[in-house]
C-alpha cells in the first residue's frame, strides 16, 4: 500500500459534488425521477468497461449521500487500484429515485478522475523504465476541481506539485524577465524564509545562476534528455563542491509517455506534464442494474 494519500480533502469533495448536483437540479429538481414510485428500490453495480486505475470513489459516494443517505454504496475497489474491463468496482442499493438522480453526477466524477489516474499510471510506468523520476502534475487543472484532480494523479502513482500560488515561491520566465534569478531568490529568502524557492531556467547558464543563488528546486524548461543529463551532472558537481545537497531538478516540456523513460534516465527528480490533467480521456465506467 502506498504511503501517499490518494483521497482528496473531504471539504473539496462536498463542495464539488454540491455544485454538480445544483447544476443538474436547478430550478425544479429531477422531473423524471420524481415520477417513479416512491417505494421503488434498486440493486446495481458500478462496472468498468475498460482497464484502468480507479479514482473518484469519494465523489461518487458523496453524490448519493447528498441526495439520500438511505442509498448505500459498497466499494470493492478503491482509489489507486488497477481494474480490468468487466470489473465490478462497487454495489449501489437503496431507493430508486435518488440513485437515478445522482447517477450521472457520480459517473462524471468517477469516469473523469479515473481517466486522470489511468493516464498518470501510464506515465509513471514509462518513467520507471528509465529511472526514479516521479511524474508531477501542474496547476493546469479544471477550475474548481484541482484538489480532486491532483488526488487522482496521486492515485495513478504521480506526485502533487504546488496546490496553488500560496504553497511556495516559484519564479517563471515572466517573473525573471523583470527581476532576474539572483535578485528574485534574494527577495524570496527575505520575504518568505521558510518557503521553498523554485526557479525556471531555459539553459545551462541559467541553471548555474540558480545554483549559485541558492534556490531549492529548478525547472529545466524544454530541455532535451541529453541536456537534462548535462544539467544533472552540473548540479551534482556543484553540490559536491559546496558540501551540500543539490536542488530538486524538474523537467517540463516535451514530456510524453514515449519520452518519459529517456528523461528519467537523465537522472532528474521530477517530470511535470499538463497532459495528465488536461488531456486524459475518461475511463468508461457504467452503472448497471442487477437482476
Amino acid at each position: 500500500m502506498s504511503d501517499v494519500p490518494v483521497e482528496p480533502p473531504i471539504h473539496a469533495v462536498r463542495a464539488a459534488v454540491a455544485a454538480a448536483l445544483a447544476e443538474d437540479l436547478t430550478p425544479l429538481g429531477d422531473l423524471s425521477a420524481a415520477l417513479v414510485p416512491a417505494d421503488a428500490t434498486i440493486d446495481a453495480v458500478f462496472a468498468s468497461r475498460a482497464a484502468g486505475v480507479l479514482a473518484g470513489t469519494a465523489c461518487a459516494t458523496e453524490a448519493f449521500a447528498q441526495l439520500d443517505p438511505a442509498v448505500t454504496v459498497t466499494w470493492r475497489h478503491h482509489d489507486g487500484d488497477r481494474i480490468d474491463a468487466g470489473t465490478t468496482v462497487a454495489t449501489v442499493t437503496g431507493p430508486l429515485a435518488p440513485v437515478l438522480t445522482g447517477e450521472r453526477t457520480a459517473l462524471n466524477f468517477l469516469c473523469h478522475l479515473s481517466g486522470i489516474a489511468t493516464l498518470t499510471r501510464r506515465f509513471a510506468d514509462a518513467a520507471a523504465e528509465g529511472g526514479d523520476a516521479r511524474i508531477w502534475d501542474t496547476r493546469k487543472t479544471t477550475p474548481g476541481l484541482r484538489s480532486l484532480e491532483k488526488a487522482a494523479v496521486r492515485a495513478g502513482g504521480g506526485a502533487s506539485h504546488r496546490g496553488n500560488l500560496s504553497d511556495w515561491v516559484m519564479f517563471k520566465d515572466n517573473h525573471l524577465a523583470a527581476i532576474g534569478i539572483e535578485e528574485a531568490v534574494r527577495r524570496a529568502r527575505t520575504a518568505w524564509p521558510a518557503r521553498t524557492i523554485h526557479v525556471e531556467v531555459d539553459d545551462l547558464d541559467g541553471l548555474r545562476t540558480a545554483l549559485t543563488a541558492g534556490c531549492d528546486a529548478v525547472l529545466l524548461d524544454n530541455f532535451t534528455p541529453d541536456q537534462a543529463a548535462e544539467a544533472v551532472a552540473i548540479a551534482d558537481g556543484w553540490a559536491a563542491d559546496h558540501g551540500g545537497r543539490r536542488p530538486l531538478l524538474e523537467c517540463s516540456g516535451g514530456i510524453t509517455v514515449e519520452t518519459a523513460a529517456a528523461y528519467a534516465a537523465a537522472g532528474v527528480d521530477l517530470l511535470s506534464t499538463s497532459q495528465i490533467t488536461q488531456s486524459a480521456p475518461a475511463l468508461d465506467i457504467g452503472l448497471d442494474v442487477r437482476g
